[in-house]
């Protein structure tokens, strides 16, 4: 989070010079903290309703940028109007907005349709007719030297251009929303991080466990049916042994997407152990779940792993189980494991199935 006193120096700096009754720190410093939070639908309520009073300006969009898909996504606006709900940073030629995100910079435009760098042309302009006035800010959110979001402002309640007192207005809180979001992006990155494998980005033991638990709560309550997978790679150690423990890493890597193509998005799947995983099937029995099972079976051994110009045929045995909520999570991993242990026994790259009995009440 940012320093107390370095935010008091910052907003002093910018309402240094400003005489307006919006500028003064006693209005903008309550603002300030506010933002400074990890609750982005508060921020962005502040930045399309709050943050627009301060300068004048009559609407605000707030855009967060997905840096995997290179796509601005609209968080909240103000329009009375329909605006882009996603814009992306491929465009050619770029859009003001793209044209910000791109330069970091402040794009301060005071007449849209003279406006020379960048250049806009007419079917950029597709939403501009909306527009009471010609005059807008797009300001690109920064942290730490990346982009993470676009606050745009515009129709100026005055029908005047922006003045410098509120640009800096502008830039002051370009700077502290930016600060909060990558803030935000941070911690949620650090949540996704503790709750999942570093190799195969499935779930970690840990959160399979709790996962498990709510699952096992929610068929107790509500009835259904739930089923487990539990699915060993077959020969990892005489994998480590000949190729080496980076082989080794890539087959539980190659296993892990092939796992994940056989199952549902309501399923659940995490790494248990080194060289074992577990799958949840909420609403499934135990036929359907052997029938996944069998799918996952085949899909791992259709096709051997290449790792430095060797192919090295890839299998896992599998346990099914299927229970009817009365049992804890560590009796479904433990029942499970047993019908994994069985499909070992039996030869490897198969299938074995645990049922429970439903219990008299």
């Amino acid at each position: 989070m940012m320093k107390k006193d370095k935010t008091q120096s910052t907003l002093q700096s910018a309402c240094s010079g400003s005489t307006g009754h919006n500028c003064r720190l006693d209005v903008i410093t309550p603002l300030a903290k506010k933002i400074n939070c990890l609750d982005v639908k508060r921020i962005a309520d502040i930045c399309v309703h709050e943050i627009p009073h301060l300068v004048g300006a009559r609407l605000a969009s707030l855009y967060i940028l997905d840096e995997n898909s290179d796509i601005l996504h609209l968080e909240n606006n103000n329009h009375p109007f329909l605006i882009n709900n996603i814009v992306s940073l491929n465009q050619n030629p770029p859009s003001p907005m793209v044209a910000a995100v791109r330069s970091q910079e402040l794009l301060i435009i005071d007449d849209v349709d003279n406006h020379k760098a960048p250049n806009i042309k007419n079917t950029q302009r597709s939403f501009s007719r909306n527009y009471s006035t010609k005059s807008c800010v797009i300001a690109p959110l920064i942290c730490h030297g990346r982009v993470v979001g676009v606050l745009n402002l515009s129709d100026k309640i005055d029908g005047s251009n922006f003045t410098e007192d509120q640009i800096a207005i502008v830039e002051l809180f370009r700077q502290l929303v930016g600060a909060s979001i990558g803030n935000i992006k941070l911690f949620e990155k650090t949540q996704r991080q503790a709750k999942t494998d570093g190799l195969t980005g499935m779930l970690n033991h840990r959160t399979f466990y709790e996962t498990l638990e709510a699952e096992l709560r929610r068929t107790q309550r509500y009835g259904g049916r739930l089923s487990i997978i539990m699915a060993d790679v077959d020969n990892l150690k005489l994998i480590n042994d000949i190729y080496g423990h980076r082989a080794g890493d890539m087959a539980i890597k190659q296993i892990a997407r092939r796992i994940g193509a056989c199952i549902r998005q309501i399923d659940v799947a995490a790494r248990y152990g080194g060289d074992e995983f577990a799958i949840i099937l909420p609403n499934t029995s135990v036929s359907d779940a052997a029938i996944v099972a069998e799918r996952m079976v085949t899909m791992v051994k259709s096709t051997p792993m290449i790792w430095e110009q060797h192919k090295i045929e890839l299998s896992i045995s599998v346990g099914v189980g299927q229970y009817d909520g009365q049992s804890g999570p560590g009796e479904v991993a433990r029942t499970t494991d047993q019908a994994l242990y069985a499909a070992k026994q039996a030869g490897k790259g198969r299938v074995a199935v645990f049922e429970t009995t439903p219990r008299s009440k």
